[in-house]
């Protein structure tokens, strides 16, 4: 007969005191158990039905075996007075095995056990006595303990069989799963423990309100992990302010596994709603009440400025509110003697990027890209029925989005509130621009009006009246084309990520750092780095835009924007109208320039539209634009035969949004034949050149400048435009192309990862690009929440690979079955010679003897991307636009001073400045030529943020704990 039974789920221990049930979770956990889920009764959560029947409180213990799959799992319950429980059992001084309820455990070796037995002081008898097989004692709630080293219940023989034992004493357990190492005053980081007046730890709540925007889930989960890394607990408020009104199921304490999967989910998974009575004082004290109750006194909230603006006013009320809680009796003294002060951080979370004192803010860059999106799309039907197209996006007062799209995707015109049409003949002005565009032979008209877009009236401008203009006087076939929620939909975008999970990390940093006396922080980002401002000052400064505006003050709203939004105004101005026949903008005859443009290196996102800002520029400007196709070998070899071409308005048509490179592009640099180069330069009348590339164009920049001794040609104006997915170009901090690729990359490895799931138990070990720099794969590591990545900066050694195997092994044996999500390591292609991505993932097989398993997944050149991103277009515009000015400064100089070190440059962007640097400074002191690659680069501390997010720098007990400090 087939035995019904195969094993045993779990055992069951119940405490009938809240003192008996923390003492017996201590009790095991020194035994080398590991609590792995806590439950209270007043907590939310969808395992209520299967884990808390008349419990009060319970705790899951689980111990394993590296070498086996063999685990042992106690549930310990508290249900106060339970009968059941013989709290005063008598002391037996007989055989304590005829106790009726009693658990035996395997162990490796007993006279270990013993001896941590006796370093625990605890009173435990052997049998026989002489020679013991089995020892036996009590744990807190009376429970007999059984501990053996036979390999079978029946046998006799005594055994220290290594490959059978489960139980471990607490010197065999792995550092991240011993408890009783953990010093109890400091968090999982090493930092002191924060803790709140009464001695409890710190819990901070976090919170999503007003319109949603992608990113959100990514702020929250940062927020959550980040919070639990530092000691702290995290909540959740769900629905928004209203969470906060209501209270109870609302308001959720968060796991480390609660999380697991948020960074590709759009919107807000803990929901945003309108909360009217919050916006009343009595609405408000109901929500200090239900945060006192909840043991909460700092709150992270993600929205607009209208949601923090609500903040702001509930912290400054909040000790009137407690006092008159205190007061109605609601609350006793003791209850608010901890919470006499809220802290509240900001983070913005907003599609429309209008908050001031913040480059950025989550969500804009991935509502972009559904815009650009959309309008991609629009433009193939317009261009099949020579339509003209007037496509309203969202912004409110701001023309953020609309002005960016109109730079991507190169709209003849756009429409925003800061910058309304000068003229009062505006309509009569578009209508000649359009017309312009069509005899040149543009058959699509694409234009972009922001949904607060007005005339210098305060008149509002509506697509419709767009398109009975064009209809009217242009005779076009005129659609409009509304996107709504649509710019608010959809994963978010790489920037959009990393954003989110840096700021949400700083916001946790900013609750523990702050004082009453702090201003309420609202967290940016300024020049590339993360800040903390004061955010009622921010607020104010984003409502005193709207008031410019009002008063009809155009400057000084347009001011009031970040630095970059003024400058791509007038990029798009430069890029986007025909103006060949204006004087006022066009150069005099003798200051016009022959500007040759060339592809150097790998294809990147960017290079294209780059090449159509500067070919657009040059034409508009008087001078002559010249493509070299197919890089250096094209044009030494094929300069004669149609390899160098001058380029015209509509050459470069439609190019702002196409991926590659459609001049040709190739690794080779001059050196290849620098005598021919040079033959060239001067056949074809280069007065200047502008050098597209990665890092060999940096390396061919260098070639031509060290080329100026021996040949003059070489003694023009000469720059370079960092273009590599790799980002490993000195000079910059973003090189075109990368962001193109991290937005590809994330894309696969969210499917990579789903395929994970799916599977369970999986482990994809994804090999990434970048060459010799490890930015792509530690960028998409913090993006897509990879378990561990390696880069050629810090190599790949065998410690690594068993630290990784380890923390797998931890993390699937504490895997209960709701644990699905898959886990991903990347690889950088250059990290290491010797362990191939291939080895690795064996490896890694090997180790797990059958508990989980590896596939590689190498996504190769799709990295590249397509179509470039929104990011990637609007750089490559503004940068060459800048290209073009300094080759302007420099292209009508003397002879003589063109020999000089500033002619020769690269562009780049650091912070938010847009710096042009010296080639010969930059191979002197900054470039790493053997690496091909910067000595320093900013990303660097980004993998440490990766590692604890991760868990991989987070004890494993940390990361698993749900319950509250014991």
């Amino acid at each position: 007969m087939v035995s019904a039974i195969v094993g045993c789920e779990a055992f069951g221990l119940v405490a009938g005191s809240e003192a008996v049930y923390y003492e017996t979770i201590e009790f095991y956990a020194t035994l080398g158990f590991v609590e792995i889920r806590s439950h209270t009764k007043s907590e939310h959560t969808e395992h209520d039905p299967v884990y808390l029947s008349d419990s009060t409180r319970e705790a899951w213990l689980m111990n394993f075996d590296e070498e086996s799959d063999e685990t042992v799992t106690l549930k310990v319950r508290l249900v106060p007075d339970d009968s059941t429980v013989d709290k005063a059992a008598v002391e037996r001084q007989g055989d304590w095995r005829s106790e009726s309820s009693q658990l035996s455990f395997k162990c490796r070796d007993l006279h270990k056990v013993m001896a941590l037995l006796d370093e625990m002081k605890v009173d435990y008898k052997g049998y026989p006595p002489t020679k013991p097989l089995e020892v036996c004692l009590k744990d807190p709630i009376g429970t007999i303990l059984g501990f053996t080293s036979r390999q079978n219940a029946l046998s006799s023989v005594y055994s220290t069989a290594k490959s059978h034992g489960l139980l471990k004493d607490s010197t065999q357990l792995p550092k991240t799963l011993n408890k009783t190492t953990e010093d109890s005053s400091k968090n999982a980081l090493g930092g002191d423990l924060p803790v709140q007046a009464n001695g409890k730890r710190k819990r901070i709540g976090v919170m999503t309100s007003g319109g949603d925007s992608p990113g959100m889930n990514a702020a929250v989960r940062s927020v959550v992990r980040m919070s639990i890394a530092l000691g702290c607990e995290s909540y959740a408020i769900y629905e928004g302010y209203e969470g906060l009104v209501q209270g109870g199921a609302l308001i959720k304490k968060m796991s480390w596994e609660d999380v697991r999967g948020w960074l590709s989910e759009g919107g807000t998974l803990i929901g945003t709603a309108r909360c009217m009575s919050f916006k009343e004082r009595p609405g408000r004290l109901t929500a200090a009440k239900n945060l006192v109750l909840s043991g909460i006194d700092a709150l992270i909230i993600c929205g607009g400025d209208g949601s923090l603006t609500g903040a702001d006013i509930f912290r400054q009320e909040w000790p009137g509110l407690v006092a008159e809680l205190v007061e109605s009796g609601q609350l006793t003294k003791e209850q608010s003697a901890p919470y006499t002060h809220l802290t509240i951080v900001g983070l913005v979370g907003s599609i429309d990027n209008d908050m001031s004192s913040t480059d950025t803010t989550i969500g804009a860059y991935s509502s972009l890209q559904r815009i650009c999106e959309a309008v991609d799309s629009i433009g193939a039907t317009a261009l099949s029925h020579s339509r003209a197209f007037v496509v309203e996006v969202m912004g409110r007062h701001c023309g953020w989005l609309a002005l960016m799209a109109g730079v991507s995707t190169g709209a003849d015109f756009v429409f925003i509130p800061e910058r309304p049409p000068a003229e009062e003949n505006w309509r009569d002005k578009m209508c000649a621009s359009i017309k312009a565009h069509r005899k040149l032979g543009r058959r699509i008209t694409i234009i972009i009006v922001a949904e607060g877009a007005i005339d210098r009236d305060l008149n509002p401008i509506s697509p419709n009246s767009i398109k009975d203009l064009l209809v009217e006087r242009l005779k076009l076939d005129t659609r409009v084309t509304t996107l709504g929620h649509i710019q608010r939909g959809g994963t978010p975008c790489f920037y959009d990520r990393y954003l989110a999970t840096v700021q949400g990390c700083e916001a946790v940093h900013a609750v523990l750092e702050a004082t009453p006396e702090t201003p309420s922080p609202m967290i940016g980002i300024t020049e590339n780095v993360i800040t903390r401002g004061a955010l009622m000052d921010a607020v104010k400064l984003t409502h005193a835009v709207a008031q410019n505006i009002e008063k009809k003050d155009f400057a000084a709203a347009m001011d009031l924007r970040d630095p970059e939004f003024a400058e791509n105004y007038e990029t798009y101005i430069h890029t986007s109208q025909v103006r060949l026949d204006d004087p006022d903008f066009s150069l005099p005859q003798e200051k016009r320039l022959r500007v040759a443009i060339i592809h150097v290196g790998a294809p990147a996102g960017g290079m294209n539209s780059a090449t159509c800002a500067a070919v657009r520029y040059c034409l508009n400007r008087g001078h002559t634009p010249i493509g070299c196709h197919n890089g250096f070998p094209g044009l030494i070899r094929h300069g004669h035969e149609g390899g160098v071409r001058e380029f015209s308005w509509m050459d470069v048509d439609g190019w702002t949004m196409r991926g590659g490179s459609e001049i040709g592009t190739n690794r080779d640099t001059p050196d290849i034949d620098l005598g021919m180069t040079a033959y060239q330069f001067q056949k074809h009348r280069f007065d200047a050149l502008m050098i597209i590339g990665g890092y060999e164009g940096f390396s061919a920049l260098g070639q031509l400048y060290k080329g100026r001794e021996s040949y003059p040609a070489f003694r023009i104006p000469l720059v370079c435009l960092p273009a590599t997915i790799s980002n490993n170009v000195p000079g910059t901090e973003f090189s075109l192309g990368s962001d193109t690729c991290l937005n590809a990359l994330i894309q696969y490895c969210d499917a990579t990862k789903q395929s994970a799931s799916a599977s369970r138990r999986r482990v994809f070990v994804v090999e990434v690009q970048g060459g010799r720099c490890g930015y792509v794969a530690t960028m998409a590591g913090l993006t897509v929440g990879a378990l561990a990545i390696y880069t050629p900066e810090d190599g790949i050694n065998l410690e690594m690979i068993y630290n990784d195997v380890q923390h797998l092994k931890q993390s699937y044996a504490l895997d209960r079955g709701e644990n699905r999500a898959g886990k991903l390591i990347l690889r950088n292609e250059k990290a290491s010679s010797t362990y191939t991505t291939e080895m690795i993932s064996k490896i890694i097989s090997t180790e797990a003897k059958g508990r989980f398993e590896t596939r590689t997944a190498v996504p190769g050149h799709i990295q590249q991307g397509g179509t470039p991103s929104p990011m990637d277009r609007v750089r490559a515009t503004r940068l060459a636009i800048k290209c073009m000015q300094f080759i302007e400064r420099y292209g009508t100089s003397p002879v003589t001073d063109r020999n000089v070190p500033d002619t020769a440059a690269v562009i780049g962007i650091r912070g938010q400045s847009v710096v042009l640097t010296p080639i010969l400074e930059l191979m002197d002191h900054e470039a790493d030529s053997k690496e091909r690659r910067p000595k320093a680069a900013w990303w660097r501390d980004v993998k440490e943020t990766v590692n604890i997010l991760s868990g991989r720098s987070i004890p494993q007990v940390v990361r698993q704990s749900e319950s509250e400090s014991h």
